[in-house]
């Protein structure tokens, strides 16, 4: 710590000036637990080398917290003036003008961003230069409460639909509530396409099982039925980053699962913190997905005969 009150952290080839890096971010949680700027800013220096992959050439969505859980949040699309020019930004068109996205490329970017109280960072699926082709798709298994069992049963059934599409599939604690459960896709397909596929397979599963699962975008037309969101599928849409930590109590963490691991009784959307989910991370569960990656065209056909039974 310098005289400043400035800390200084090496970041792949950058140093990085960290502020006030005491300064609590998240509050104990009532059983002494609380992490600080400092803290986030290592994990996400930690935790780099298993995020890049899944950040780098994405636009991104910041959700800061300046003064903590405790004060303000705010969602950051546009990167400000004075970030360093070293920090990678993409224009891209929305309705009426442009918007000038931050692109996190590398480690030094990261522990900045940490620096700034961006707690969460939310993705598109789609890369610089395909921007609207996207890479993945993403459904979001969004529980009515905290019944985790009623995520865990909604997965396995989504991740047996998927199976018989022939479409490999991957899982992800959000942090939150539920889980995600992520194709890889192989950019042939526009946000359009991608995102009729996805409905469609989610009111196939919704029909089959219409006493526990909603495709309803509506909180008042689900009841207590689990939502299958697909809603992120779509331009300029984000979803949280692998890896990132949620602005929750007790900095819980969107961690990376191998579908083995679902039926973990002590598995919940929230059981890694930056206090151990580095841990999970490196056993890496989606080494291998991306190379896995699918047109649509074929469970487009299965779909389809399927759907008319």
């Amino acid at each position: 710590m310098s005289d400043d009150g400035v800390r200084r952290v090496r970041a792949g080839r950058r140093t990085v000036e960290v502020h006030r890096s005491g300064k609590v971010l998240f509050p104990g949680d009532g059983d002494g637990k609380e992490y600080t700027k400092g803290d986030l800013v290592e994990y996400y220096r930690s935790a780099a080398a298993f995020m890049l992959p899944h950040l780098r050439g994405r636009p991104l969505m910041l959700e800061r917290h300046p003064d903590g859980l405790d004060g303000p949040r705010f969602m950051q699309k546009n990167t400000p003036d004075n970030y360093p020019d070293w920090i990678g930004r993409v224009e891209l068109p929305k309705e009426g003008g442009t918007v000038c996205h931050t692109v996190c490329d590398d480690s030094a970017t990261l522990v900045y961003l940490a620096d700034q109280a961006a707690l969460t960072l939310h993705r598109w699926l789609s890369r610089v230069g395909r921007i609207d082709r996207p890479d993945r798709m993403v459904f979001d298994l969004d529980p009515a409460g905290d019944d985790f069992a009623a995520v865990r049963e909604a997965a396995w059934q989504l991740g047996e639909l998927l199976d018989e599409l022939r479409l490999p599939s991957a899982l992800m604690t959000t942090g939150s509530r539920g889980v995600h459960v992520i194709v890889p896709l192989n950019g042939h397909h526009d946000f359009d396409e991608t995102r009729a596929f996805a409905h469609d397979v989610a009111e196939t599963l919704a029909a089959a099982h219409p006493d526990r699962l909603t495709t309803a975008a509506r909180k008042k037309d689900r009841g207590d039925r689990l939502y299958l969101d697909v809603g992120r599928n779509a331009y300029a849409q984000t979803a949280v980053a692998p890896l990132t930590v949620r602005a929750l109590p007790g900095a819980p963490v969107a961690t990376p699962i191998d579908w083995t691991q679902l039926d973990d009784p002590g598995l919940t959307a929230r059981r890694w913190t930056i206090a151990d989910a580095l841990e999970q991370a490196r056993a890496n569960p989606w080494a291998d997905l991306m190379s896995k990656a699918r047109a649509l065209g074929p469970a487009r056909r299965r779909l389809n005969a399927l759907r008319r039974g």
